[in-house]
């Protein structure tokens, strides 16, 4: 693999909007600079007010989207640390830790509270209007909506803009028409049939255009082609094939974090116990062929399930490093820029034991009817203040919104995605309380709650 060159760095340390910040002895380099944006902008702190699994924040020590998103940048960071000790000719790929650690803080940005059931209610309601999902919406956050700059976002690197897109395409070429009717009131929707399209709005197409423009025809064409899933037969649309060397990293990291902390979150809770890891896990991997894993997952649960914290936690943090370890990098020589030609990958028997887990914690945890309820109540909240601000957009927004929302309507550039912008940066609990006071009979407090967002 060659180095890659100066003029190559170049193009992708460029941000959209030329910078000439003189900042006094300032000798950060560009991806520094990325994290220090995110690490300080409101929708990075929002994630605190956003669980990370709906319905366990009954003690202080449930996860948050923000304590998530600094679990997954630390095994982002883990996993890149390891890549550059395994393939020495990588480090001038993986020579910065600053960018990893960018990608993966800002990944759940675009989330919109109540999780899954916010964001197919904002899919629903935005169906004529160019659909909504979180990953997109995280690009959106990042390129064109948090005020750091009048209307390029945080205007990041390219590189760490490229990191951040998991599906790469627009929603226009993904979207396939199921020909559903509309439901006849928002009580009557159910998830699975208004599934999200996972990938970037086409709102957002210039932006998207901007950062692939670094790329050659060939590899930007490839990088943006997609096809029927193979491994979800009842996701209805196109989804893409492809993602950055960086976003696989980030994207390996997520899993980790989501497969292995939700699982202590579940445990610690006793929505899992060790009678059903044995059943869903250990039974599940029998016939796996890596010896170290074979005897880990054999008796790794008398730790997991013991009542003695330190056990538990160095089983965790066991699991998280067997994990880490057993990445490696495979070339798809189709591609010309070697951030496209190159992926992080899970070896096979730890894939299967990760997809074991993110089972496990689905099954036990997201299904759990008490989360689902509460899921769905969270779906009823975004609908009716979506309604409600559609019905009237000049009377109900607070005011900034309202002037995007009068720009976007002069312009005739969907205002209707102004709404779903509002909505999906809120916290759960601000969404809640925006909604009893549209709803609800109490009238106390209006002022002061349209003053805090």
């Amino acid at each position: 693999m060659s180095d890659t060159t100066t003029q190559q760095d170049n193009i992708w340390h460029q941000r959209l909007l030329g910078e000439d910040k003189q900042r006094r002895n300032d000798h950060r380099s560009p991806f520094q600079r990325d994290r220090a944006r995110i690490l300080h902008s409101a929708a990075f702190r929002r994630l605190q007010a956003k669980t990370q699994v709906l319905g366990v924040g009954m003690n202080d020590f449930y996860r948050t989207r923000l304590t998530h998103s600094l679990e997954v940048s630390q095994i982002g960071t883990g996993i890149t640390a390891q890549l550059r000790r395994k393939y020495p000719e990588f480090k001038p790929l993986l020579n910065s830790m600053s960018l990893i650690e960018s990608i993966c803080l800002a990944h759940d940005i675009g989330h919109p509270p109540f999780g899954h059931g916010g964001e197919v209610a904002l899919n629903y309601m935005m169906r004529h209007h160019g659909g909504f999902e979180g990953n997109g919406q995280t690009f959106r956050i990042l390129s064109r909506l948090e005020p750091y700059t009048p209307s390029w976002g945080m205007n990041l690197t390219r590189r760490t803009l490229l990191g951040i897109m998991k599906y790469p395409a627009m929603h226009s070429q993904l979207y396939i028409d199921l020909n559903k009717p509309d439901i006849a009131n928002h009580r009557q929707l159910k998830p699975s049939d208004w599934p999200p399209v996972k990938g970037l709005f086409d709102d957002d197409k210039p932006i998207s255009d901007w950062v692939l423009s670094a790329l050659s025809d060939n590899d930007r064409q490839r990088f943006i082609s997609s096809e029927q899933s193979t491994v979800n037969t009842q996701y209805p649309h196109l989804k893409t094939r492809f993602k950055s060397l960086d976003c696989s990293i980030m994207e390996l990291a997520d899993d980790i974090a989501y497969a292995v902390h939700d699982l202590e979150d579940a445990i610690v809770m006793g929505i899992v116990n060790q009678r059903q890891w044995q059943h869903d896990v250990v039974e599940q991997l029998h016939s796996i062929n890596d010896q170290w894993l074979k005897s880990e997952i054999a008796n790794i649960g008398e730790k997991l399930f013991s009542h003695e914290h330190h056990l538990r936690k160095d089983a965790i943090g066991t699991l998280v490093n067997g994990f880490v370890t057993a990445i490696s990098i495979k070339s798809n020589d189709d591609f010309e820029a070697e951030l496209l030609k190159y992926n992080a990958e899970l070896q096979a028997d730890f894939a299967l034991t990760l997809h074991v887990l993110k089972q496990l914690v689905f099954k036990y945890v997201i299904r759990k009817p008490e989360i689902q309820m509460l899921e769905y109540k969270g779906q009823q909240i975004i609908m009716e203040l979506f309604e409600a601000f559609a019905s009237d957009p000049e009377r109900l927004l607070p005011l900034n919104t309202r002037e995007r929302w009068l720009t976007a309507n002069a312009e005739n550039s969907n205002p209707m995605r102004v709404i779903a912008d509002y909505i999906s940066g809120m916290t759960d609990e601000f969404a809640g309380r925006l909604h009893q006071q549209l709803f609800g009979s109490k009238t106390a407090g209006i002022l002061e709650l349209n003053n805090e967002h």
